[in-house]
């Protein structure tokens, strides 16, 4: 995940402990880069009747054709898959060095791999992983990349907390979340690293928040239903403390912030990645915002509010946003809002 042609896994965290959750923070020199894409391999939707623009590249049905014996031609377009779940390409350059890590993996064992392939990316090019929690939905298709990448070593940076065994517990329901295995990871060949702080990656580039400081009074975090396997018994698992995002710092235009579900709330995480670099400028901010359904709806308005403050030049919601977040962040921010949509590619240039 460095920049060196022979990286191990111990190389790509080149962070030590920075911070505690709540405690004063020392500054991380996060190096600035050229050139920030990302491309969304998987996401809750694919919208083939996108356009792009001179910096984002859409998708429509043309990547791939499979047979279809009612067509004249015997085949038909099939375009991208969308699930419930994430997973993008990151792509830093600086200068003409380019590195490419994948941030989360989406939700089946051969959706994100099915994508990659009817988009023409050799995942094979990849030097590292991150995982922005460890929840389901953002790994299962860790299983799918380990088949396609064979015996090689992937370094993978998670949170320690990323194996909790957790559950949604409703009235009527329960729900016991798949829960990730350290053992099968490391027996399918990735590397993993656990980073409760900051790391830096690829030469200092790359910014992976670790666990994130919660200081709004609006971003509480799950309801009472999200439960999760604490010292014998089911408990209260409100933080998702797992939760982490990637920062990366274009140069002379400020932050791009990447969320896996924001489950710190993407406020805190703005306001984390602030902090541990000393940047102000929020310039772009992609992913998911968890910001559906009803115990998070009086979250939205003061989220909304603090976006616009900020002004990002980019502002790409996704996966578990929801529609009525993604309706008021796109009346609140015009020309900054983004709909995200599988095989959709941001391409983020330095001033």
């Amino acid at each position: 995940m460095c920049d060196t042609t022979h990286a191990t896994a111990h190389d790509a965290v080149l962070s030590g402990p920075r911070q505690a959750p709540g405690s004063a923070v020392d500054p991380i020199t996060l190096q600035p880069v050229d050139e920030v894409r990302v491309t969304v391999l998987m996401d809750n939707t694919y919208d083939a009747l996108l356009t792009g623009d001179e910096h984002t590249t859409r998708t429509g049905f043309e990547p791939a054709a499979t047979a279809a014996a009612q067509f004249e031609t015997g085949r038909t377009a099939v375009g991208l898959l969308a699930e419930h779940g994430f997973s993008a390409l990151v792509t830093v350059r600086r200068g003409e060095q380019e590195t490419t890590l994948l941030f989360d993996a989406g939700l089946s064992p051969t959706g994100m791999i099915t994508n990659a392939d009817r988009l023409g990316i050799a995942l094979e090019g990849l030097r590292g992983v991150v995982l922005s929690h460890g929840h389901f939905d953002h790994a299962g298709g860790l299983s799918g990349l380990a088949d396609r990448l064979g015996p090689r070593r992937m370094p993978m940076v998670v949170h320690p907390h990323a194996w909790t065994r957790r559950r949604i517990r409703a009235p009527h329901d329960t729900f016991d979340m798949p829960t990730l295995s350290k053992k099968a990871l490391n027996a399918e060949g990735f590397e993993i690293i656990e980073r409760r702080q900051p790391s830096l990656l690829v030469d200092n580039s790359v910014l992976i928040t670790g666990e994130v400081d919660r200081t709004t009074d609006f971003e509480r975090g799950m309801p009472a239903g999200h439960q999760a396997w604490h010292d014998g018994q089911w408990q209260h698992d409100p933080q998702v403390i797992d939760d982490q995002a990637l920062v990366v710092h274009l140069e002379g235009r400020g932050l791009v912030v990447l969320t896996g579900c924001g489950h710190a709330g993407v406020i805190n995480i703005v306001r984390h990645a602030r902090r541990l670099t000393g940047v102000a400028s929020l310039h772009a901010l992609l992913g998911g915002f968890h910001l559906s359904g009803p115990t998070f709806e009086p979250v939205i308005a003061p989220t909304v509010a603090t976006l616009t403050d900020l002004a990002p030049h980019l502002i790409a919601p996704g996966h578990c946003t929801g529609w009525r977040a993604q309706h008021a962040l796109a009346a609140a921010m015009p020309e900054a809002w983004s709909a995200s949509s599988s095989g959709t590619t941001h391409r983020l240039t330095s001033a």
